[in-house]
């Protein structure tokens, strides 16, 4: 199939349609980046016996409960990890506010859910509530908001500057399709109740591209060019130095060192991912997360295509789960399919309907919307009474 006919067959995609993609691609993407995350694409390649394909088992077998107490997590087979056990809460608090979020969303239904609600986690392999599963960075948020009483604009202050907000925006990118700007905005008010920084900008910027990935005729150049419209900062800087790397190669193997190279200087965590350096993950303007450049730099790598894009996630390493998850939400958005038998296989190891919150999301995404035009006419009807411009039809 040529590029041309590609991008005829995407451009007619809906917004179900896109919406699905890319939750169900975030997932996927997640469950395949989990095994290996953490470790080096040659220590990939060591322990695999070459690239990893497609699922895989535990990076320590049978021992996977034991060999690292502090996370004592079943990575693998299949299983989703916190970003889509985080997607997916903040799907239901859209499900359940039935309009655009802010702080005090993550505060009131948010947190509470995290807390309350025992739901199936597959690496626990167990039920249980979300907040005995997701990361330090993640029970920030109920550390400050439900027993600190901070108020939720500032609640990010002062956690660890980490892709931990990132890693669950593209709900905000889906309900502003097509309309970067908007997600951008909306995903720096939710992620300050989260993080700071640029943690906090990455959010904005990945909810920016899972809402450009949406628009009608969208490419990866076309995504890329909304995120660097937006960013700010080092995050700006590193998009682009690792996506004009990026321009160079058209499949990820040659690719791994490059992009790394290209974002190392705005990685503050340092080049052994255990052992980040001591400037680690902390507030800076010069600085970005790894995940969100490199991410965008494999979907170009890829040209879009979501089997090519998460497995140039998956086997760069490091924090590569979240980096899938990234580029599996943003290709499916452009409407390149996800492969079915990972989908399937995800949704049967994770024991997730991998489709529901997708349908539940495009429901909200239409009523918010309409919403939008509700309150933008009634905007523009009282700025014409002032003088101002006449109303559009």
């Amino acid at each position: 199939m040529t590029r041309e006919s590609t991008e005829d067959r995407t451009s007619m995609l809906s917004l179900a349609e896109r919406i699905t993609g890319a939750l169900v691609g975030a997932a996927v993407g997640d469950a395949l980046g989990g095994p290996v995350e953490g470790y080096s694409p040659e220590q990939i390649t060591e322990r695999h016996g070459g690239r990893v394909h497609g699922v895989v088992g535990p990076w320590n077998g049978d021992a996977w409960r034991t060999a690292r107490p502090v996370a004592p997590y079943h990575k693998g087979d299949g299983h989703v990890t916190d970003d889509t056990l985080m997607t997916h809460a903040l799907v239901r608090v859209y499900a359940r506010v039935r309009d655009h979020l802010d702080a005090y969303a993550v505060a009131d239904h948010l947190v509470p859910d995290l807390m309350t609600n025992p739901r199936w986690i597959p690496e626990l392999e167990a039920e249980t509530i979300p907040l005995h599963r997701i990361f330090l960075a993640e029970k920030w948020l109920v550390a400050r908001l439900h027993y600190g009483h901070v108020d939720p604009r500032e609640a990010g202050a002062g956690n660890i500057v980490n892709c931990g907000a990132a890693m669950y925006m593209a709900p905000v990118g889906l309900v502003n399709a097509a309309h970067p700007a908007a997600a951008y905005a909306e995903a720096l008010d939710v992620a300050g109740a989260h993080q700071s920084s640029y943690g906090r900008e990455a959010a904005g910027v990945f909810a920016a591209a899972v809402a450009a990935a949406c628009a009608p005729g969208a490419t990866p150049e076309s995504v890329v060019a909304a995120c660097l419209s937006l960013a700010k900062d080092g995050t700006r800087e590193a998009i682009e130095r690792v996506c004009a790397e990026a321009e160079r190669h058209t499949d990820f193997e040659s690719a791994l060192g490059p992009l790394r190279a290209a974002v190392a200087p705005y990685d503050t965590v340092g080049p052994d991912y255990r052992s980040p350096s001591l400037g680690a993950r902390r507030p800076s303007r010069l600085h970005a997360i790894e995940e969100l450049p490199v991410a965008l730099g494999m979907v170009l790598v890829a040209r879009g295509d979501a089997r090519h894009a998460v497995l140039g996630a998956v086997n760069y390493g490091r924090d590569c789960d979240s980096i899938a998850t990234m580029a599996g939400a943003v290709t499916g958005a452009l409407g390149s399919p996800v492969p079915e038998e990972w989908a399937k296989t995800v949704a049967e190891a994770s024991r997730l309907d991998l489709w529901e919150p997708a349908a539940a999301l495009t429901e909200v995404a239409r009523e918010v919307f309409a919403r939008d035009v509700e309150r933008r006419r009634a905007h523009e009807r009282a700025f014409a009474q002032l003088g101002g411009a006449g109303c559009s039809d």
